[in-house]
């Protein structure tokens, strides 16, 4: 008998570099044109200004007709130092923000585990959490400037009828002025928490925490052992987030008290604001936003670098 020859199939051949590369780039192309839709937006609106503010801040700009502006070099900057209403205004934006950021997370996390908890109406608590969130800002200020009215506002009324001083200025009050408002930011900003927060909660596997009851572990060792560090980056991002809305708030704070009494709610942006539009500064006013964005992301970084240095800390540990 003759033998058979059998043909020993052929190995495939790689495709060619070429295609290959072709292939790559017409990912790359693609990719590109899904991003841009949403990435002009955002280099028009957020990046132009920037530049465009930057490029003011050197020269003597001001908001009149015909505007003749020279270059002017470090000389806004220079002003900066001896304004002393700016850095007045820097502080009560870093105490504004600060405090009305720590009391949403801690405002927000309660909520939150309440409404995680399994409670009755649950649907219905969700749905009245989110109001503060639907509302514009400035008609949230104009119902708290109600509230807080010295005039038979409600606040006052319920404090006179359990027997406490009802006839305090609340925004007209040099001390109580800025706990007022720091109030009003934080209801506001608690629905976005709450939701960002739940939806962490709801991603832990309640075996976790059956494993910690077994183990006798009560409600606090629960939630430091099992629910903080799963909440954890997103903690860090959220109040990063916050961070950076708290203190460019501006329509909140100028409807409440246009930064009076005496400029004790003077935040940053507001006096900037007021610097550009009310005595037309342009220049004095964009040299003032470029110190601030710097300021915000210099106290950004200190605050992540030392949350990934505390995770990198307990994942070795």
């Amino acid at each position: 008998m003759t033998p058979t020859l059998v043909e020993k199939p052929q190995a495939s051949r790689p495709a060619p570099r070429r295609r290959r590369g072709t292939a790559v780039r017409a990912r790359r192309r693609e990719a590109i044109a899904l991003v841009m839709p949403s990435l002009i937006p955002i280099l028009v609106l957020s990046v132009a200004p920037l530049v465009i503010a930057l490029a003011l801040a050197f020269t003597d700009a001001r908001l009149v007709r015909n505007p003749d502006y020279d270059f002017v070099g470090l000389d806004n900057f220079g002003n900066l130092i001896d304004n002393a209403l700016f850095w007045d205004s820097l502080r009560i934006g870093l105490i504004w923000t600060v405090g009305v950021t720590v009391l949403q997370l801690a405002a927000s996390m309660g909520l939150a585990l309440l409404l995680n908890s399994g409670l009755r109406l649950q649907g219905l608590t969700r749905v009245l959490a989110l109001i503060p969130w639907a509302m514009p800002p400035v008609v949230v200020a104009i119902m708290w400037q109600m509230i807080y009215s010295a005039n038979g506002g409600p606040l006052n009324a319920v404090l006179g009828s359990l027997g406490l001083p009802g006839d305090t200025n609340w925004l007209g009050d040099f001390s109580a002025a800025l706990p007022a408002v720091i109030v009003v930011g934080v209801w506001v900003g608690m629905p976005q928490t709450t939701v960002t927060l739940l939806a962490g909660l709801q991603q832990i596997p309640a075996e976790l925490h059956e494993a910690a009851s077994m183990d006798g572990a009560g409600p606090w060792r629960r939630f430091t052992a099992v629910t903080w560090p799963s909440l954890r980056p997103i903690v860090t991002s959220i109040t990063s987030l916050n961070f950076i809305w708290n203190f460019n708030s501006f329509s909140l704070v100028y409807v409440l008290t246009e930064g009076g009494p005496g400029g004790r709610t003077m935040v940053p942006v507001l006096f900037i604001y007021l610097e550009a539009f009310k005595n037309r500064n342009i220049g004095y006013a964009a040299a003032m936003g470029v110190v601030l964005v710097v300021i915000v992301v210099f106290l950004l970084a200190l605050y992540l670098r030392s949350q990934f240095r505390h995770d990198r800390v307990e994942r070795k540990g």
